[in-house]
């Protein structure tokens, strides 16, 4: 500070005769010498931080709120925005875009340096940004985004058309793939050290760039699917110009190194003294009864059996069960507890069998019921509650790091079930569709350890294969177990899984966009409330807290006209 006010005061003594010493001075002066400087820094310093902080918000977003819009999981504390979509008039998308700004400045770097491997990486990131905010807003700033520091007009840029968006992101995927076609050893700046998807693989960049454009060219297979079909044939047709994932040991993940909260597993329980985190998140009743209705092996990964269950016994005692009491059984061999409970207490609860889960090994929470603390004669109303009458996440979930638990951008499952919907729904060639079918479940199965049951699951009636749509995406919704993202996106396409919203959700049907951001409503104006009139209201607008004309139950561009998701 002290050099400061010199210099300072220097440069007005001398204001007039020159200036030129005191400007060279000054600017001296405002350089961090600890900072990193945009012009010469390594990109591989700025692409780390891209790829980890992408990976953290992906799984947060797919693990946590839109886990519940889509039903894998609900919540019995704090449940408004993950049961009930009540999002307050606003989702802001600043980290996504931050993510950008840092990944676009690994670009610029990396063009400046010739660096193709680096390039490459970079345009697959933007790809996968801008994709997830389009499918999750609809119509945003694209064109004229991450440029604020060139002035106005960037500075409040334009929300381009959400067409324009896919346009150019499968534009920048097709120039990642030239990019990343060479041989690992043809590139001069390796980055094996940064890259905690791949480990400097570009081969794996590359199938990762192929696959996420099939994914957005499934998205445009309703509104332009001329488009959709050509480019899904070109990349399922040439696997040597266009390779994509097909195992699960490619798919694009981040483990965690689980050194403290912020590089974790989220809601782990290591990190969070009294674990509400993790003892809010429950599973959801529609994902159990899916799975278990197809003796899916599945379940018994990612959920816990019922601590206690319950059983509604005309032969008990008049007040048994009135008051907690878990009592010791054995079911098929092993030990258990069981509550036994007499009729007279459901209806002095004012309860019939209809309003509890009896199951005896997996019960999920209803979407968006009144008093989820509560449900099934739960002992603990408090917020993240310890009902012992519901499933609780596996324990897996507790930790901060382990071997399932990782951020999954894009898998071997998903493009096999985009290969499968493109051949047996819509009629192109993209293989054959029972096949893909078949290996989307397989590699969801080795994804999760359970492979050894995949016969005897494949066997089933109603796990066989059935040509249908339906089918094929309720499998893709179960794949998609902490990715729950991607599977709103084809739930808003489809209509599948067929899921209902509960009693207390904000509307009574599910919604299909986030809120504009606050933020941006207010300073950015004019380009944001043109971007609303592209929406199209519908009947269930008026449920929206800010407005019709930018309600999560307004449509955005690629569902208008579709008759989807309702």
């Amino acid at each position: 500070m002290k050099t400061v006010t010199k210099s300072i005061i220097l440069c007005l003594g001398l204001l007039g005769t020159t200036m030129t010493a005191c400007k060279k001075d000054l600017v001296k002066l405002n350089e961090n010498p600890n900072g990193s400087n945009p012009a010469t820094i390594n990109p591989n310093l700025v692409m780390s931080t891209v790829l980890t902080q992408a990976g953290i918000e992906i799984v947060t977003l797919g693990y946590q709120d839109m886990a519940g819009v889509m039903q894998h999981t609900q919540k019995d504390g704090w449940t408004t925005t993950h049961n009930e979509y009540d999002w307050g008039g606003s989702n802001s998308w600043t980290a996504y875009y931050d993510i950008l700004r840092n990944n676009q400045l690994v670009y610029n770097r990396a063009v400046t340096l010739q660096n193709e491997l680096q390039q490459g990486v970079a345009l697959v990131m933007k790809s996968m940004m801008f994709g997830l905010i389009t499918d999750l807003w609809g119509d945003a700033p694209y064109s004229q985004a991450l440029k604020g520091e060139d002035g106005p007009p960037a500075t409040t840029p334009v929300y381009d058309p959400q067409q324009d968006i896919y346009t150019g992101i499968l534009s920048d995927l097709e120039k990642a793939n030239t990019l990343l076609s060479k041989p690992k050893s043809a590139y001069p700046a390796p980055i094996d050290a940064v890259d905690v998807y791949y480990q400097g693989d570009p081969a794996k960049w590359r199938k990762m760039a192929n696959s996420l454009a099939l994914r957005y060219y499934m998205r445009l297979s309703e509104k332009l699917p001329a488009i959709a079909k050509a480019g899904i044939e070109k990349i399922a047709g040439n696997p040597t110009q266009y390779p994509i994932i097909t195992d699960a040991a490619d798919d694009a993940t981040m483990s965690f190194p689980g050194n403290s909260n912020a590089d974790s597993w989220p809601a782990n329980a290591i990190y969070d003294s009294d674990s509400s985190n993790y003892r809010r998140l429950k599973m959801c009743n529609t994902l159990v009864t899916s799975l278990e209705s197809l003796h899916d092996p599945r379940l018994g990964v990612w959920a816990n059996k019922v601590q206690c269950f319950l059983v509604v016994d005309d032969k008990q005692p008049p007040g048994t069960g009135n008051v907690y009491k878990a009592v010791d059984t054995v079911v098929n061999g092993e030990n258990r507890k069981v509550r036994y409970i007499s009729p007279d207490v459901l209806a002095a609860k004012g309860l019939t069998l209809k309003d509890i889960n009896q199951d005896v090994n997996y019960v999920g929470l209803p979407p968006a019921i009144p008093g989820p603390a509560v449900y099934n004669l739960s002992p603990d109303a408090a917020q993240a509650s310890r009902n012992p009458h519901v499933s609780w996440l596996n324990d897996i979930y507790k930790q901060a790091k382990g071997p399932l638990l990782k951020a999954r951008l894009i898998s071997a499952a998903e493009v096999h079930f985009i290969l499968a919907e493109a051949s047996a729904v819509k009629g192109w060639a993209a293989g054959d569709a029972e096949t893909h079918y078949n290996a989307g479940i397989k590699a969801s199965f080795n994804t999760w350890g359970v492979s050894g049951n995949l016969a005897a699951y494949l066997s089933q009636a109603n796990v066989k294969f059935n040509n249908t749509q339906e089918q094929i995406i309720t499998q893709k919704w179960i794949a998609s177990w902490t990715t729950a993202t991607e599977a709103w996106a084809d739930y808003k396409r489809t209509g599948y899984p067929n899921l209902h919203a509960g009693p207390y959700a904000k509307a009574p049907v599910l919604p299909v966009r986030l809120y504009y951001m606050l933020d941006e409503r207010n300073l950015n104006k004019t380009n944001v409330t043109e971007a609303m009139k592209r929406l199209e209201v519908t009947p269930q607008s008026g449920f929206g807290a800010n407005g019709p004309q930018n309600s999560p139950w307004s449509k955005p561009w690629i569902i208008q006209g579709t008759g989807k998701p309702w």
